[in-house]
């Protein structure tokens, strides 16, 4: 009959031997996988060393920011320095080793040029004040003889108990400045404030400077090029704050001031964007950038000169490596960031159609101060894979990682693209006293930090452009809205005027 117990016995051996077999294979396979995944991992912790030890040899970064602070200085759009900082990053970028060098233009509304500003009190004593003029401030068109108003901190409540303020001077209290959060308050507060001297038909504004010792900066307060909509100045602590006590005594204090700034018609202003071919997906690409341009009080080397020379080392330091990522890398130089981020905005516009193929932006922006991680642009989704790249920065300790949101620098208008977007997060060091000081030179930079800081970059950029999936993917419409709510970005859009924008679809991703 079938299925004898000698024929039992040899079926089990012959299918005992198949099933060992295949496990055998199996395991073998798993075995072959395991290895291929951790020699790939090895692999990956050999370049990134590898780009380290790279970006920390000599190199002309120092060189490379003395020229641009010390031959060229303060780097305004519209003006001569400006178009040599921008023929020296073309330079440096080719002398770098990049596959390609481009310069990519843009127009911007009015060329600005700060005249002779000047700011004095005529009564009841007198004195001259230290006092420069707001970026795209207007010109006044002669001296402007006005009573001198206090309306305290800029609030509700200082305007309140200013009163009548048609015709004045208004002076505006502050804080001295200590940390990143106060910088963005000295920002967030000036719209409200512009609005309401307008409202009261003044006749200029002077905001009392939040350093100490005399020092004197400049801001802008609009953004998109324009003229500012009356006279401000910023004037030294110490003077402002002997004409506050003088108008708290009671007694009418009258001022004098003039701004002679020249405002231009439109003109054209240039980024300059580099490349690095990538091996596999030369399409896609990971952009790492800086703003190029800075204000002229100072030199410009802090805000933003060191990062700049930093941008063109990383690839330097990439190119020398003889790695050659899957992904193109991209480096910018944008100009127009302290207008309110016009070349960055110019480039994604100009690049709009390109965007489902960025990969990520990483933006450098605040000086030499010790890295700490990276802020995500409000992207949660970023944590988990960013965890592990950084993880190599444990040294230095740059792994902290970030969800905040801000207007500011030239990662917003990426971010509003839903293009997964960082921006290096550094201690305030000698930042915020230097922010668009006349102190801003380049015997301010650390340069042992700043070398640091492009290890990181080379590295961070690298490993994202090879990576064999892509860091995140690009948001939708929806899902930016979402975050902009999330993280409190509809705020500043609306502070600094640009929510309409963002509403109309006509900034950030189309409906």
């Amino acid at each position: 009959m079938a299925g004898s117990p000698s024929g039992l016995v040899t079926g089990n051996r012959q299918l005992a031997t198949g099933y060992n077999r295949r496990a055998m294979k199996k395991c073998l396979l798993l075995t072959i996988v395991v290895l291929t995944s951790v020699a790939f991992a090895a692999q990956k912790q050999s370049d990134t060393q590898r780009l380290i030890d790279e970006a920390l040899k000599p190199s002309p970064l120092q060189e490379n920011l003395r020229i641009l602070t010390d031959e060229i200085g303060g780097r305004v759009p519209g003006t001569p320095a400006m178009e040599k900082a921008v023929k020296w990053g073309f330079d440096a970028f080719r002398a770098s080793g990049a596959d390609t060098v481009k310069l990519e233009s843009y127009s911007i509304a009015h060329s600005w040029q700060e005249g002779a500003t000047r700011v004095a009190v005529t009564s009841p004593t007198q004195f001259n004040v230290r006092a420069v003029s707001v970026g795209w401030a207007p010109a006044t068109n002669g001296p402007v003889k006005a009573r001198v108003v206090s309306v305290g901190n800029g609030d509700a409540a200082g305007f309140s108990k200013a009163g009548d303020i048609s015709g004045a001077l208004l002076l505006v209290h502050t804080e001295t400045m200590k940390t990143w959060d106060d910088l963005f308050a000295e920002y967030m507060r000036a719209p409200a404030i512009i609005a309401a001297a307008m409202k009261g038909k003044a006749a200029g504004i002077a905001f009392i400077s939040t350093r100490e010792r005399d020092l004197l900066y400049r801001h802008i307060n609009t953004n998109h090029g324009e003229i500012d909509q009356l006279p401000i100045v910023i004037v030294a602590r110490e003077d402002g704050e002997r004409v506050a006590r003088l108008v708290a005594k009671g007694s009418p204090v009258e001022a004098e001031f003039d701004l002679p700034n020249k405002i231009g018609s439109p003109f054209e202003v240039a980024n300059v964007v580099a490349e690095i071919k990538g091996s596999e997906k030369p399409d896609e690409y990971v952009l790492l950038g800086a703003h190029l341009d800075s204000w002229d009080l100072g030199t410009g080397a802090l805000d933003n000169g060191c990062n700049a020379a930093l941008v063109i080392d990383a690839l330097r330091a990439i190119k020398a490596s003889g790695l050659r990522p899957r992904r193109s890398i991209r480096f910018a130089l944008f100009t127009g960031e302290e207008q309110g981020t016009l070349g960055s905005r110019a480039y994604v516009t100009a690049h709009r159609n390109e965007m489902d193929k960025v990969a990520a932006v990483l933006i450098f922006d605040e000086g030499t101060g010790k890295a700490t991680g990276f802020s995500l642009g409000g992207r949660k989704d970023l944590v988990a894979p960013m965890t592990k790249l950084v993880a190599a920065f444990q040294p230095w300790g740059a792994t902290k990682l970030t969800t905040d949101a801000f207007v500011g620098t030239d990662n917003l208008d990426f971010l509003l693209e839903g293009v997964p977007n960082l921006v290096a997060n550094q201690v305030e060091a000698n930042y915020l006293e230097n922010y668009h000081a006349s102190s801003d030179t380049y015997d301010k930079v650390d340069f042992d930090q700043l070398k640091k800081h492009v290890a990181i970059a080379s590295a961070l950029i690298y490993e994202i452009a090879d990576a064999p999936q892509p860091l995140g993917p690009r948001q939708d419409r929806a899902q930016v809205e979402s975050l902009v709510k999330e993280t409190h970005l509809d705020d500043q859009l609306k502070a600094f005027g640009m929510w309409q924008e963002w509403e109309q679809g006509t900034r950030g991703r189309a409906h």
